[in-house]
C-alpha cells in the first residue's frame, strides 16, 4: 500500500495560486483563488502580476518597486490572464508592464522595476517598540469571542485555515466604535516554510500588503472592514522593496492614514523584520464610500 499524500495546506494553495501558468511568450494565466470572496482580492492580483512579471526577469534580480491601478472588480469564478510587456532590460534595471485581463477587459495594470544588487549609502527609520508576535493572540483567536455574533459567511471565513498568520498589536478598536488616531500595526508571516526564492517571498508579501492597509483609514471614523454601511475598494497600490527578507519569518507592518477626503482614503505602511530592518514600504489610496449595503465574504 502506498501512503496517502498529505492534503495541501492553505499556504500550499497560496503558493500554487501565485504560480502563473505560461501560455505564450510574455502571456500567463493566474489560477483562481478559493478564498471565497465575492470579488477578487486585490492582493491576489498584485501578487500574480508581480509573479508573472518576475517570470520574464533573471531570478537573481529582485523587484525594487511596483505601481499598480485597480480598474475593475475581478470575477473570482474566472482565471486572470496576465500580459507582460518587456519595456527595458538594462545593465542595472529591468522594467516590465503588466496588464491583467478578464472577460476581454483590463481589470488591473502595473509597472514593475527590478534592480540588480548593489552596494551604496544606507539609512532607515526606526522600528517602533511593540509587543513581539509570540505575546499576541492570532487573528482567529481574537475573533473567537465574537464569532457567534457574526453572519455565517464570516464565521466560515474566520474558522478556516489561512495562509498568512496575522497578530494585531492593538485590537482595542474592535471593542469600541469611538474614532481613534488612524494608525495600526500588525505582525504577519507565511503560515509555513517557503522555498528559497526571493521572487516568491516578494510575491507573498505583496499579496499580504493589501490586507489591512485601507482599513487603517476607517479607524478615524469608528468603522471596521465588514461594516454594512461603507463601501471599500483599493484604487491603486505602490510598493518599494528596500532590503532582503523572508516572508515566512515575522514582519511588522506599521500603517497610518494621513488623509481621507472626496470618498477616498490615503494610507501608507512601513514593513520591518524582527531585527528592525526596514524591508519594504507601501502606499495605497482607496474608495471609502458610505452606502446602505457593502461587500461581504461568502
Amino acid at each position: 500500500m502506498t501512503a496517502k499524500s498529505a492534503a495541501p495546506t492553505a499556504l500550499d494553495s497560496l503558493i500554487a495560486t501565485l504560480t502563473p501558468e505560461p501560455l505564450e511568450d510574455n502571456l500567463f494565466r493566474g489560477p483562481r483563488s478559493s478564498e471565497g470572496w465575492q470579488r477578487v482580492y486585490g492582493g491576489l492580483v498584485l501578487g500574480q502580476s508581480l509573479a508573472s512579471a518576475a517570470l520574464t526577469v533573471d531570478p537573481s534580480r529582485p523587484i525594487h518597486s511596483l505601481h499598480g491601478y485597480f480598474l475593475l472588480a475581478g470575477d473570482p469564478e474566472r482565471e486572470i490572464i496576465y500580459d507582460v510587456e518587456r519595456i527595458r532590460d538594462g545593465g542595472s534595471f529591468t522594467t516590465r508592464r503588466v496588464r491583467a485581463v478578464q472577460h476581454g477587459r483590463a481589470i488591473f495594470s502595473m509597472s514593475a522595476s527590478f534592480h540588480k544588487a548593489e552596494e551604496g549609502y544606507d539609512h532607515q527609520s526606526t522600528m517602533p517598540d511593540v509587543p513581539p508576535p509570540d505575546k499576541l493572540p492570532s487573528a482567529q483567536e481574537l475573533m473567537r469571542g465574537v464569532l457567534d455574533h457574526l453572519p455565517e459567511n464570516m464565521r466560515k471565513y474566520w474558522n478556516r485555515e489561512h495562509p498568512i498568520d496575522v497578530r494585531i498589536v492593538d485590537a482595542s478598536r474592535y471593542a469600541s466604535r469611538k474614532p481613534q488616531t488612524p494608525a495600526q500595526s500588525i505582525w504577519l508571516r507565511a503560515n509555513g516554510t517557503l522555498p528559497d526564492s526571493p521572487h516568491l517571498h516578494q510575491a507573498i508579501l505583496t499579496y499580504a500588503s493589501d490586507f489591512t492597509l485601507l482599513d487603517t483609514a476607517l479607524i478615524a471614523h469608528g468603522k471596521v472592514l465588514f461594516d454594512s454601511d461603507i463601501q471599500l475598494a483599493s484604487l491603486d497600490h505602490a510598493m518599494w522593496f528596500h532590503r532582503p527578507f523572508r516572508a515566512d519569518d515575522w514582519l511588522l507592518y506599521v500603517q497610518d492614514s494621513p488623509s481621507a477626503s472626496g470618498a477616498r482614503g490615503y494610507c501608507r505602511g512601513s514593513i520591518f523584520d524582527r531585527q528592525g530592518h526596514l524591508v519594504a514600504s507601501t502606499v495605497q489610496e482607496g474608495l471609502m464610500r458610505p452606502r446602505e449595503t457593502a461587500f461581504q465574504i461568502k
